[in-house]
């Protein structure tokens, strides 16, 4: 006797890392309500939609891909959240297919309500869902002090372990306040458990993130290098990330404490945005070049030996350009900045105006061929101190993770300090660390 046909849930997630483990964590009630999750560009009988709004772009991509996966199943329910969700809620509840819209205090309602909703549509054994008024389950973001707990599963190599969501900062070009409400976090014991769970399941790697990571603490009284000391001590975990921290909270206590064997790895994510000190101070950012540029130097004087001198450490740098009024003359100052700390990779990002920002209404705004011609021109830069690093690096012994992409009979893996390394695939080596020399 043929099983009944399983119902199928597919994902579509844009954005951050914590976008991912968030969708994870909803895929996974799914699954144990035994729920097929399939591909978001097959048929499904359900979709959730995790949005982005960091830019004009991520917005408008956001709605292309709901307009498409309705276009692909008609009667399919499809759950909407995430940043463009809490921001633009009117924009997305006006698109065909959309049947219910989560605020993102509600991502915890994901689940419930889109499975209660497809199990009254199959008791009224409705062949076509009626499109009525889409259904939207929203809240204010501020004063919002509740999170929603998540870690990315399903992969052999590593997983996204959300932290602390919300930020205080408050810089002049950013939505992610108004999208993520005020800066709160998870008990380090809620955290352990969970990177104790993600160890069960073979995972190796962890990648801790954030809005604010290393603002971690202001709801539970906590502190960030405590959290890092505690997950330190998961058995079966080998190596973590911070994925981004801001550079007045990298203390030389965190680095200090890394530096003496811990499982943290030489890699980190720092935004700088600008290395000219009138842009930061019109970003509303919290220090100035000099104080990005003694972190960096800190941390290679405690992270690198002389013979290892800026070639241990992986240091992956934001910088927006184009913001307004940023003139020639400040651009340069950035450029210059940024190739006398020599990172090993660049996230450049075109300023985004965006409504609600006080950058938004700030004079002297910057043509859009000015920014593509700066964000070039930092391409070429990043491109030039990859290979710098990269080839600083040849010769060397180091720990690789692999993982399970398979590209053209190779299979990629990643060093401590996030080389990126192929070899011919060998399905043995998936989720494994490797001594491997450059």
């Amino acid at each position: 006797m043929d099983k009944p046909a399983r119902h199928t849930v597919a994902f579509a997630t844009l954005g951050c890392k914590l976008n991912f483990a968030e969708t994870s964590t909803i895929a996974r009630s799914f699954k144990a309500a035994g729920y097929l999750q399939v591909s978001a560009n097959a048929p499904a009988d359900i979709y959730v939609v995790n949005t982005c709004s960091v830019t004009e772009h991520s917005d408008k991509k956001s709605r292309n891909l709901i307009r498409k996966l309705h276009k692909l199943s008609p009667n399919a329910l499809i759950g909407v959240t995430g940043c463009s969700a809490e921001l633009k809620p009117k924009d997305l509840l006006q698109i065909d297919g959309v049947s219910v819209l989560f605020g993102n205090a509600h991502k915890g309602d994901v689940f419930e309500t889109l499975h209660r909703m497809f199990q009254e549509r199959q008791q009224r054994r409705e062949q076509k869902l009626e499109r009525g008024f889409p259904l939207a389950i929203t809240s204010p973001i501020e004063g919002m002090n509740s999170i929603f707990p998540a870690y990315s599963s399903g992969q052999r190599t590593r997983s996204f372990l959300k932290v602390q969501d919300g930020c205080d900062y408050h810089c002049s070009y950013c939505t992610v306040p108004l999208a993520r409400g005020d800066s709160r976090n998870i008990p380090i014991s809620t955290l352990v458990k969970q990177a104790e769970s993600i160890a069960s399941s073979g995972m190796v790697e962890v990648v801790l993130t954030g809005v604010n990571t290393g603002d971690f603490g202001k709801s539970t009284g906590e502190s960030f290098l405590d959290l890092l000391k505690q997950l330190d001590r998961v058995e079966g975990i080998e190596r973590y990330r911070i994925s981004s921290i801001e550079p007045n909270l990298l203390t030389e206590e965190i680095v200090e404490w890394i530096a003496s064997g811990s499982k943290f790895l030489p890699h980190f994510h720092i935004p700088i945005q600008s290395g000219c000190d009138a842009v930061l101070k019109r970003m509303r950012r919290r220090y100035t070049a000099d104080l990005f540029a003694s972190r960096i130097e800190m941390i290679r004087e405690k992270m690198e030996s002389p013979e290892q001198r800026c070639n241990r450490v992986f240091f992956g740098i934001d910088v927006i350009v184009g913001f307004p009024g940023e003139t020639d003359e400040e651009f340069e100052q950035t450029y210059s900045f940024l190739e006398s700390i020599r990172p090993a990779f660049l996230h450049i990002f075109p300023y985004s105006r965006r409504a609600g920002t006080p950058a938004a209404v700030m004079p002297d705004q910057v043509k859009e061929s000015v920014k593509k011609a700066r964000a070039t021109c930092l391409k070429e830069l990043s491109d030039r101190l990859n290979a710098e690093f990269c080839a600083a690096n040849k010769g060397r012994t180091l720990p690789v993770l692999f993982e399970s992409t398979r590209k053209g009979g190779m299979m990629l893996g990643y060093t401590d300090n996030y080389i990126q390394v192929e070899r011919p695939y060998d399905s043995a080596l998936i989720g494994k660390i490797a001594q491997v020399t450059l």
